[in-house]
């Protein structure tokens, strides 16, 4: 018995003729659509990615400067 994936389960609720064409070995016509969706997908990843490395870097930084302001207002305070 083969194992059927959770992927092909979505490719077959998606569209069940395209599901049965792909079980049969029979090849996309529109391979060069698909890549360049892949590779927009893959993109997008990437600055999705790395907006949210900038933004776990603004709160380090944010936080960083009001622990400073605070020291610098407790130093103020005590003279």
């Amino acid at each position: 018995m083969k194992t059927i994936r959770a992927s092909e389960i979505g490719s077959f609720l998606y569209c069940r003729r395209a599901w049965f064409y792909q079980r049969q070995g029979v090849e996309s016509a529109n391979t060069a659509e698909m890549a360049s969706g892949t590779e927009l997908h893959y993109r997008h990843g990437r600055r999705v990615l790395v907006n949210s490395c900038l933004q776990g870097l603004a709160y380090l930084l944010l936080l960083t400067s009001l622990a400073l302001l605070t020291v610098y207002a407790i130093d103020l305070l005590m003279k």
